[in-house]
């Protein structure tokens, strides 16, 4: 006799009695019952497992005493009686140690497996799903920071193939004003984050600091708000800046500008079928399509998502100083 899913359901009672009086009696008895449980769901799933796998290698005398243990098993898990479950467990756990102990898995072995399953999850994950990444440089200030921790969703735009820049399906492009994470054109070993700007037959350029797309100027207001930035932490590396509010697309965004640097022009660009420009939104600091040109779209990893963590830097010897870096108040940011 099999037991079902309602066999292992919650159970308040004992044998019929009432729990004890008092809160805290109560609470101790109810994870008694369910430890129980989960002590008798593991041991009859392994003693089915067994069975089914190798019984054409177990004696019938021997199925029947397992069968008459696991029977005991779900008897009391649906009498609810904590001592004897813990007792039919026990119970079952020497047959299947006397009879069954060829088929048993070893502690060790359950272990490994589990850890296995673990990795092989969070490989998928990562491969398909979410990937973790640090941001390295300045150069999205202030959209993101230095030693800000971040996640990017690999499916935003369709899924790739692990370890490589081959496409197994398309189901979206990226829209202007995403944050894209890429593999740098230049070296595929690298990833950049930048933002998106321009799209497959935009022509973009830039006059005076002035960004344009498709001949129109992207609206922006200045902040009249003190801004100063400094990426590495070191005394003297201070950047006074300006910060502005653009409007890309459908993404109201922050960027900055150096008043001390000379305003970047870069010439009208075409972007060709199958790629994007890119810019930071650090515009006078950002090394981008600018320089180097424009993203094929089979190199994007993903779409930033949020910020998980973030930390500026500090000595590493100080624990003060380390705690005191962390920037809580950037902790689960949504990436704009």
């Amino acid at each position: 006799m099999s037991a079902t899913q309602g066999d292992l359901g919650d159970t308040h009672g004992s044998g019929g009695n009432e729990p004890p009086a008092g809160f805290l009696a109560w609470w101790r008895r109810r994870a008694a019952v369910r430890r129980a449980q989960l002590e008798a769901r593991h041991l009859l799933k392994e003693a089915r497992r067994i069975l089914k796998r190798k019984g054409d290698q177990i004696p019938g005398a021997v199925a029947a005493t397992v069968r008459s243990a696991v029977q005991a098993v779900v008897d009391a898990v649906e009498a609810g009686d904590v001592e004897r479950m813990r007792k039919a467990n026990v119970a079952l756990d020497e047959v299947m140690d006397d009879h069954l102990s060829f088929a048993r898995k070893s502690t060790l072995r359950e272990y490994a497996e589990s850890i296995g399953v673990a990795i092989a999850v969070a490989l998928l994950l990562r491969a398909f799903v979410v990937e973790a990444f640090q941001i390295p440089s300045g150069s999205m200030i202030p959209t993101l920071e230095v030693g800000d921790h971040i996640f990017v969703s690999k499916f935003s735009y369709g899924l790739s193939i692990p370890f490589t820049d081959m496409k197994v399906l398309k189901y979206s492009q990226p829209q202007r004003g995403d944050v894209i994470v890429f593999k740098f054109p230049n070296d595929h070993s690298t990833d950049y984050i930048k933002r998106v700007v321009g799209l497959p037959g935009d022509t973009v350029e830039t006059r005076q600091g002035q960004l344009y797309v498709n001949g129109n100027e992207i609206h922006r207001e200045r902040e009249r708000r003190p801004c100063r930035y400094n990426e590495s932490a070191t005394a003297g590396d201070d950047h006074d800046c300006e910060y502005w509010v653009e409007t890309l697309g459908k993404k109201v965004h922050e960027t900055i500008l150096e008043p001390a640097h000379s305003a970047q022009d870069h010439p009208r660009t075409v972007i060709a079928p199958g790629e994007v420009f890119v810019m930071g939104d650090n515009r006078d600091n950002s090394y981008d399509s600018r320089k180097w040109g424009t993203v094929n779209m089979d190199l994007i990893k993903g779409r930033a998502l949020i910020i998980w963590w973030s930390r500026g830097n500090s000595a590493p010897w100080d624990p003060g100083a380390w705690l005191k870096a962390i920037r809580w108040n950037r902790f689960f940011t949504v990436v704009r």
